[in-house]
């Protein structure tokens, strides 16, 4: 299937840290709650797609033969690969064999059972976590104070003067769901 771009997509953080992935690994698997932007962000630097959950012939093509789902412009996406869980090892032999990075991105907001054929893809398939979005990236904060100076003990000035204590409770209560 043709990818379809999001035209609203909202840049996120974790851009730049997939295009670092798919730079030094033939596979990364997006993991994260439903709803968080997995399929949205992957859509914007896959080159072809797969949607599993849209396309039930695409899983009965990958039950027959899933190297016929392989075929297509990289890096290819599958999304909610889940549902059709023979993928994996399929991917992760396409890795070994195709020897460049940047293959494949899965997407998905469930995690098949485990089963003792599947491999751990260690080597081969890198994993990017993905959240809900952030202050900065919901465009309500400026992003002077991160969580990454603070985890290293930088000194960081959190003074803001014309916050309210509503909009404080506010910013904390609210989810960070894209479609929200």
């Amino acid at each position: 299937m043709p990818i379809q771009r999001v035209a609203s997509y909202t840049p996120r953080i974790a851009d730049q840290e997939l295009k670092r992935k798919l730079a030094s690994a033939s596979t990364v698997v997006i993991e994260g709650p439903r709803g968080c932007g997995k399929t949205s962000k992957a859509s914007q630097v896959a080159n072809s797609a797969v949607f599993f959950d849209r396309e039930t012939n695409a899983r009965q093509i990958c039950d027959l033969d899933a190297n016929l789902v392989l075929e297509g412009e990289t890096p290819r996406l599958f999304a909610e690969w889940q549902l059709a869980p023979n993928l994996w090892n399929h991917v992760r032999h396409a890795s070994d064999a195709r020897q460049h990075k940047g293959n494949f991105i899965l997407t998905g907001s469930a995690t098949p059972a485990d089963d003792l054929t599947r491999h751990s893809g260690a080597g081969r398939i890198s994993r990017l976590q993905m959240r809900t979005m952030s202050l900065f990236e919901l465009g309500l904060s400026s992003g002077h104070v991160s969580l990454e100076d603070l985890l290293a003990g930088a000194r960081v000035s959190a003074s803001r003067p014309d916050a309210k204590i509503n909009d404080v409770v506010e910013y904390i209560c609210r989810d960070g769901w894209p479609a929200m």
